[in-house]
């Protein structure tokens, strides 16, 4: 019967092309060849900015979908493989948990690319991202402007976040125009109640 049963082929379905060993060894070489490599590019691959970015973390699924299951196409070798890059990302995750200084290697730290209202030009140039980008990214979370910001932060997964001026300079204007519309509103009233009493005295 050769493994085969009612048109399945259990054999070539249940026994791995490849060694259990190598079938390990391929997907956790290649986690931690896309960890290092996501790192070394910086932070904007995983904000993924603009198209290209996008295209670029696409294009790396299929270009490691091979390193990973190799000559194999078994169930039982896909099971293997995605089992261990799930192992040994728990294990990575717990290990790195209390452990500041792994991760800062891991992960990197948070970059200011707005520190009081200024813009960071260096930090921009260092992750590589364009005031354009930056006010893009801004108005995706409900920012007009960037005279708006007190404070952007590119954190280490690649979300930018950004803190509001307390108040905005919008209701700073606005707050000012009401104060003069109100001190315009007494003198009114004090005037017509001069004018009242003048004429009061006339008659």
């Amino acid at each position: 019967m050769n493994g085969i049963l009612y048109g399945i082929n259990f054999h070539d379905m249940l026994i791995p092309g490849i060694g259990i060993a190598e079938k390990i060894l391929r997907p956790a070489a290649v986690y931690f060849m896309l960890i290092l490599g996501l790192r070394l590019a910086g932070k904007r691959e995983m904000a993924q900015l603009n198209p290209f970015d996008m295209v670029v973390l696409f294009s790396l699924t299929n270009a490691v979908q091979n390193a990973i299951i190799g000559n194999d196409n078994s169930l039982s070798g896909g099971m293997i493989g995605g089992a261990t890059l799930l192992l040994l990302n728990y294990f990575v995750i717990k290990m790195i948990y209390n452990n500041k200084w792994l991760q800062r290697l891991f992960e990197g730290e948070p970059d200011k690319l707005i520190v009081n209202g200024k813009i960071q030009t260096d930090s921009l140039k260092k992750e590589l991202i364009t005031i354009e980008e930056l006010v893009e990214a801004a108005h995706k979370q409900g920012i007009a402007a960037l005279s708006e910001v007190d404070e952007a932060i590119l954190d280490p997964d690649g979300v930018i976040s950004f803190i509001s001026r307390e108040p905005t300079p919008e209701i700073i204007r606005h707050e000012e125009i009401t104060k003069k519309l109100n001190n315009i509103t007494l003198e009114l009233v004090h005037i017509k109640q001069e004018l009242q009493n003048q004429n009061c005295h006339k008659y």
